[in-house]
């Protein structure tokens, strides 16, 4: 049986709790073993995690341990997968730029606020997106600084954006997957509450994207 950790904390807006639990029972679907920790601290000892297939950064802003860093650093390196969504992996810990070259990005705003958008699917033979098509999120739509050596899998484009008008036409990515070591990196910008889980879409590109880091 494969085993995960996730990690969930942070800010409360992204229902760090709420969506961990969905991520888990995703996971638990597909026979993972999986324990939730609301602490960073364990991590500070990699051998509790060596054996385990992925962890899971469900932790906005915050601070990380430099101990927690370096282990969960070190287990990526050594072949663990890594994956995440919205803000509690691509706006965890602004001031460690070295998690954020794990992660492949980080989120910089969100025009607008919750506002209609489209996810543009940009790599249709990736096992991550087959079969999907472009679809609609009412939510944040994420305005990223994000490494050119990502695997992008899906983009946006902000379009119609009122408070920053000079983004209109600027598209950013949502999905990709990259290596960091012999790890898996997965990332996807959506899944700001509980309820985005809700779209078939995200539900799906999440689920497979935990699994493919997992390998």
């Amino acid at each position: 049986m494969k085993k995960a950790a996730i990690f969930y904390g942070g800010w409360d807006g992204h229902e760090p709790e709420q969506t961990a639990n969905i991520a888990k029972q995703l996971l638990e679907s597909e026979n993972f073993e999986v324990k939730l920790f609301d602490t960073l601290e364990p991590l500070a000892d990699k051998t509790q995690f060596e054996d385990y297939n992925l962890i899971i950064m469900n932790w906005t802003m915050g601070e990380i341990p430099q101990a927690s860093f370096e282990s969960f650093r070190d287990l990526i390196l050594s072949g663990v997968g890594f994956a995440g969504w919205h803000g509690g992996m691509g706006d965890a810990f602004r001031n460690n730029a070295d998690y954020q070259f794990i992660v492949g990005g980080q989120f910089v705003t969100h025009p607008d606020g919750i506002k209609d958008y489209t996810v543009n699917i940009t790599k249709h033979n990736d096992p991550i997106m087959q079969g999907l098509s472009d679809f609609d999120m009412h939510s944040e739509q994420y305005y990223m600084h994000v490494d050119p050596s990502n695997e992008v899998l899906a983009t946006t484009t902000h379009q119609n954006v009122q408070s920053t008008p000079w983004v209109n036409g600027t598209t950013i990515p949502v999905a990709w997957k990259r290596p960091f070591g012999k790890g898996r990196v997965f990332y996807s910008a959506l899944g700001h509450v509980a309820a985005d889980f809700d779209v078939p879409e995200m539900r799906e590109i999440l689920r497979r994207g935990m699994l493919w880091a997992a390998k």
